[in-house]
């Protein structure tokens, strides 16, 4: 094969490109940081590192959505208590209603007592949280769940009918949000029943106007001796059946709480797997990279010499 003085020229030139582009390469890794700038330095690790990264955002929206789970969960809970408490100083009134040597004014009174407890009642049913969304209105939550006729004073339910849920996880869905049948107008399984094998009241502010119609009633207007007795007996009957149907659903919450501990611990420990594996595949090596970067400086360092060595020469000179 002939060689022309061109075509070595060329040679070098290609020598002296070639290792200029392998350390400027080498050089981009150790200013960025990163062995894989786009895809064509390392298709197959490119390609994962995208995954990888999808699987970071997917997860890093988990951790968002479980911060407004715990905030819209952790005020249910603290509304639930406070309802616990209502409804168990109303229990303890109908309790005290049921000593049969109490007076129509002392039944009077106690009947003032339980309306004032019912109102707190409805105004914690129509709680509202930190953005003025009412807590058990489900869905419709833009609105009052609860109305108080000023008149019969009856209670009545407007609001949603299912309850708000979350996606805290891939696979995890929770109730963040109960509606207010669920909580004021519900049952657990294994409630009281009643004596006569007629339906347990369900709704606790019925239950309520119940009892505060037997208060009011004077002794003088009932019929038999036991139909005021028989009345507190059911409301005392449905008031332990309401305070343990809200119970149970703050348990339900605490447990969910819990376990968003738990998941919170699984998301961290994902998000620095994540990170492990998206460094292993994007990242540079430093100890390999130093030493490729040295060599490639002495070798272009070299290439340098070696083609300003060529430009004074020719095929002729070489003959000669």
């Amino acid at each position: 094969m002939r060689l022309s003085t061109n075509m070595i020229y060329q040679q070098n030139m290609d020598a002296v490109l070639d290792g200029q582009n392998r350390f400027q390469a080498t050089g981009l890794q150790l200013s960025t940081g990163t062995k894989v700038s786009k895809p064509s330095d390392d298709p197959l690790a490119a390609s994962q590192a995208v995954l990888v990264r999808q699987a970071q955002s997917q997860n890093s929206q988990y951790t968002v959505a479980r911060s407004f789970a715990n905030q819209s969960m952790s005020q249910e809970v603290s509304v639930l208590s406070s309802v616990t408490s209502t409804i168990i100083d109303a229990h303890t009134l109908i309790v005290q209603a049921g000593n049969g040597s109490l007076s129509d004014d002392d039944r009077t009174s106690l009947a003032t007592k339980l309306e004032s407890l019912k109102s707190q009642l409805v105004n914690l049913a129509n709680s509202t949280d930190g953005n003025g969304r009412y807590i058990f209105a489900g869905y419709k939550s833009d609105t009052p769940p609860y109305t108080q006729d000023p008149t019969t004073g009856a209670v009545t339910y407007s609001g949603g009918t299912t309850a708000i849920t979350q996606q805290v996880d891939a696979s995890r869905t929770m109730t963040i949000d109960h509606t207010g049948n669920q909580v004021f107008d519900s049952l657990t399984g294994d409630a009281v029943a009643e004596p006569d094998g007629s339906a347990s009241q369900t709704d606790v502010f019925k239950t309520i106007d119940d009892a505060l119609t037997a208060l009011k009633t004077p002794s003088a207007d009932y019929t038999s001796d036991t139909q005021y007795s028989d009345a507190i007996d059911k409301a005392n009957r449905s008031l332990t059946n309401s305070m343990n149907n809200v119970s149970s659903v703050s348990s339900e919450m605490g447990t969910q709480l819990s376990e968003l501990d738990t998941l919170d611990t699984l998301g961290s420990n994902r998000d620095v797997t994540n990170a492990s594996k998206l460094s292993d595949l994007v990242d540079t090596e430093w100890t390999s990279a130093i030493s490729t970067y040295t060599l490639q400086q002495v070798a272009l360092q070299a290439s340098y010499k070696t083609y300003s060595a060529m430009q004074g020469m020719s095929l002729f000179q070489m003959n000669s």
